[in-house]
């Protein structure tokens, strides 16, 4: 079987001791969550933050826009080129999946707006409906790791909300076959959720603190979402 080709538009570089130093990159640990199932891509990385977009959307069979610390808000000299890319993949349908700021950014692009939310960090309970057809078996809740301060607060036209939570009210939204989001944390480890709420304990509260540890008992379905994104870049219904 050939490997389909997936781009990694990567939109964080954490620099930073405690995190950065200590885990894998973002590109990496998403490359870790695919590498686990059975089909297997061949991964080209674009630094995005860095301005690099790919100058074909066929340089790959799919792409995918990571998360970041970043906000959409703010005036990032990569964000214009990356709006661009994002319109291109939507014009051809090229299959382009996009999580956290990634999710944000083509509702962005494509028309839709964002703003600044409560915290919605820790282990998310979503209510998911209106499922595409690569969301197999069909489930009606899926838990994910969440760590964001910005949301979706209106779709673009032509896209449907698949998922929500009380703390998310767009947690994820597909256009046609081709634009696939979610604003969880698919590829997060427990490790990696822990580290990163601890070094973000300076700027929370202590109820915010401690209404995200109660949740990080609770199991986590990255491992699934993988397999519907898998499924969704090839194509498969």
């Amino acid at each position: 079987m050939s490997r389909l080709r997936l781009g990694i538009l990567q939109v964080n570089h954490d620099r930073s001791v405690e995190v950065g130093d200590a885990f894998p990159d973002d590109a990496h640990r998403f490359r870790d969550l695919f590498d686990a199932q059975d089909q297997r891509f061949t991964y080209r990385v674009y630094m995005t933050i860095g301005g690099e977009v790919p100058q074909d959307v066929d340089e790959q069979d799919a792409y995918l826009i990571t998360g970041s610390p970043l906000s959409v808000l703010d005036d990032l000299a990569f964000l214009p080129a990356l709006y661009d890319f994002i319109r291109a993949c939507d014009a051809e349908r090229k299959p382009l999946l996009g999580v956290c700021f990634g999710h944000q950014a083509i509702a962005v692009a494509l028309g839709g707006s964002v703003a600044r939310q409560d915290w919605n960090i820790g282990i998310d309970a979503l209510e998911l409906r209106n499922l595409p057809a690569w969301i197999q078996p069909p489930k009606s809740n899926l838990n994910l790791y969440q760590f964001h301060h910005d949301g979706v607060s209106s779709l673009p036209a032509g896209c449907v909300p698949y998922a929500s939570s009380p703390k998310c009210a767009v947690a994820g939204f597909t256009k046609g076959d081709h634009i696939f989001t979610t604003q969880a944390h698919p590829e997060f480890s427990d490790p990696f959720m822990r580290c990163v709420l601890d070094y973000t304990k300076p700027h929370l509260s202590v109820d915010e603190v401690t209404e995200a540890e109660t949740t990080l008992d609770q199991p986590n379905d990255g491992s699934l979402f993988a397999a519907w994104a898998t499924r969704f870049f090839g194509g498969t219904p």
